[in-house]
């Protein structure tokens, strides 16, 4: 089995294809990994396949078979993979995303925690908590508005009656 490098740091002014390598951060016009993980990677457009990046700050990101911690981009696609924290203006996805904040969201059998968007196209989607202007499409949600603001206020209570009750002993 070939050991994956370790470099601490990896900066490049245009393309930088990194393979079986474990980078701290990677800086490029153009990332591409394969294979690979990176604390951070800082580009214009980031390409991940079968690999890790803890955070991901780009014009463009796509992304199959990897996994992303934290993700700003504009426009982001995620094919097969699990993201923790995306934030864009255009998402495209048939993954799992923990927090999803877009403008535009188009998104095919995944899942989200938590998505905020302006517009969603979605097709066989579960999410806990959805908060969108326009949903067109088949989507299962635990909470949607009204609910959180229930859940939320019933919450509040809940701690407030909590606090009283052990301020009498």
């Amino acid at each position: 089995m070939i050991e994956p490098e370790e470099l601490s740091e990896f900066d490049s002014p245009q393309t930088m294809g990194i393979t079986h390598a474990d980078v701290e951060t990677l800086h490029a016009e153009a990332a591409h990994m394969h294979q690979a993980s990176a604390g951070t990677v800082n580009a214009d457009e980031a390409n991940l396949h079968q690999s890790a990046a803890g955070n991901v700050d780009a014009t463009i990101v796509y992304a199959r078979q990897s996994a992303l911690g934290a993700v700003r981009a504009e426009n982001v696609s995620v094919e097969q993979s699990a993201a923790g924290f995306v934030q864009a203006e255009n998402v495209s996805t048939d993954s799992s995303v923990g927090i999803l904040a877009a403008g535009n969201v188009e998104i095919r059998h995944g899942a989200v925690g938590y998505m905020t968007a302006r517009e969603v196209r979605a097709e066989n989607v579960r999410t806990t908590l959805l908060l969108a202007r326009n949903v067109q499409g088949d989507v299962t949600t635990i909470l949607d508005a009204r609910g959180a603001l229930i859940a939320g206020l019933f919450g509040g209570l809940m701690l407030l009656l909590g606090r009283f009750l052990l301020r009498r002993n």
